[in-house]
């Protein structure tokens, strides 16, 4: 058996992708499937500022590309918004202050949409749950887990047209967030009663370290249904993937 660390990768089909926004930026990215059978659904992820480092590595969502797709039955969709580098590439275009995003947005749930990639979700982390928060809803998802939302670009309008929608909206929360702790969230989040709100007991807004990223994954697994949760913390050999992946 191989432990699950926070360099593990897990076997999946990866592939290099690129897609065009409706004003003509490229941007670059990765989608992540299961080996060897369809996924069961599909997580949309949108990543921290980039003007603060956030970019598609970012590490909760790459460890969600390098071990969900294997434990989950999950698509992971990560790319760069407009402007951002890492080591897959450089999207397109500058940063648009959680602005022209809406078309970054629109251009992945387009990509989801022309693959035929099942149940849709919108992942977004900090930034990323802002530009989920104002523009999901234009989109036919599932619905959207927020890892550590600061609310700065959300408007409580913004919050109030979930009320209304059929997709699901969770939040988590950690306890010793930068931006947002949980007895403030539970006040801002009072214009959308029906959002799920999860105080994380220890979180920090980055999760660093492997406690948090495994509370966090499982959270997303649990509220996706794809597979039981906890999530292993171990695994056969042959499930990891080979080096040169």
């Amino acid at each position: 058996m191989a432990k699950i660390s926070s360099n593990t990768v897990l076997r999946a089909r990866r592939e290099d992708i690129a897609f065009t926004t409706a004003d003509g930026l490229t941007l670059v990215g990765e989608l992540a499937v299961p080996e060897d059978r369809e996924p069961a659904a599909t997580l949309v992820t949108l990543h921290p500022l980039p003007t603060a480092g956030g970019f598609m590595d970012s590490h909760i969502l790459r460890k969600a590309a390098n071990r969900l797709p294997e434990l989950a039955d999950l698509a992971v969709l990560r790319f760069n918004t407009r402007g951002t580098t890492s080591p897959r590439g450089t999207s397109e275009g500058t940063f648009g202050d959680g602005i022209d995003e809406r078309a970054d947005v629109a251009a992945a749930m387009a990509f989801v949409r022309d693959r035929g990639l099942p149940r849709p979700w919108l992942l977004g982390w900090s930034f990323g749950t802002e530009l989920a928060l104002k523009y999901g809803l234009e989109h036919p998802i599932e619905g959207a887990i927020l890892l550590s939302p600061p609310l700065h670009r959300a408007t409580e309008a913004d919050l109030r047209a979930w009320n209304d929608a059929e997709a699901e909206l969770v939040a988590l929360i950690p306890e010793f967030d930068d931006y947002l702790r949980p007895e403030a969230a539970a006040e801002r989040f009072a214009a959308v009663p029906r959002a799920r709100l999860i105080p994380v007991d220890g979180g920090k807004h980055l999760w660093v370290g492997e406690q948090q990223t495994s509370r966090v994954l499982d959270e997303i697994v649990g509220t996706v249904g794809t597979a039981p949760t906890p999530l292993p913390r171990e695994v056969d050999e042959d499930r990891v993937a080979p080096p040169s992946e």
